[in-house]
């Protein structure tokens, strides 16, 4: 009798621990199929953020090609003889500051260029008052912000005949105006002096303040400005 029941209390306890051992199983494969599936679907969540960084990387890099070539276009209607690489670094370098300053575009740092380089895109472009460049910057003023560009200052024809630090040079200057005075304003204080635009703007852009060369600088830079945003390509 007491045999039989060590026998069947063996009975009982492998009994037990076959269910014991069948609900472990049943229990990892159910934790091994719920990790399976974390896993797939952070993997598939990486993928559509991968995806969607792709997406906005060729969206970006699509609008900024877009831009240098309507930069470069418009370099090809005044400097033929310019060379295609250093097209592509000046429209480059514009595109590069009409992302960094909110306020400017490439059209409106091109309208300036064409201006103030008397319609030539010339480099080395010269005026009577001593502004040297493309965006023309009078070497004072360019030293000042070139400290703040953090550009090497040696002369003011190495610095302002160089494209790039001129472009970078003038961008930040006339953001700055365009901040404090918009768009109109800006280029008033841009071509005429900080001085005559702002007494322009306060006294509500009456005749008379501004030069009439700053005047017709004024109107002749917005013209080109809207050209050039109606400009397809």
């Amino acid at each position: 009798m007491e045999n039989q029941i060590k026998n069947s209390s063996a009975v009982v306890t492998l009994i037990l621990k076959l269910l014991l051992i069948i609900l472990l199983l049943i229990i990892c494969t159910a934790g091994i199929k719920y990790i399976f599936n974390k896993k797939n679907q952070v993997k598939i969540a990486e993928l559509q953020n991968l995806i969607i960084e792709m997406r906005t990387a060729l969206n970006i890099d699509s609008v900024r090609q877009y831009n240098i070539k309507k930069a470069i276009s418009i370099i090809d209607l005044y400097n033929v003889k310019m060379p295609r690489h250093k097209k592509y670094e000046i429209a480059e370098e514009i595109y590069n500051m009409a992302i960094k300053y909110s306020n400017l575009n490439v059209e409106l740092i091109c309208a300036t260029i064409t201006y103030e380089t008397g319609g030539t895109w010339d480099p080395e472009h010269t005026s009577d008052s001593g502004a040297l460049g493309l965006m023309q910057i009078m070497p004072v003023t360019a030293m000042f912000v070139a400290s703040q560009e953090n550009i090497n200052w040696s002369t003011a024809q190495d610095v302002l005949f160089n494209p790039i630090y001129n472009i970078r040079i003038g961008s930040r200057f006339l953001s700055a105006l365009i901040e404090l005075y918009d768009v109109e304003g800006g280029l008033a204080a841009f071509t005429d002096g900080q001085r005559r635009g702002a007494l322009w703007l306060k006294n509500d852009k009456a005749s008379g303040i501004l030069s009439k060369e700053g005047g017709e600088i004024v109107q002749a830079i917005q013209r080109l400005y809207k050209e050039y945003q109606e400009l397809i390509l």
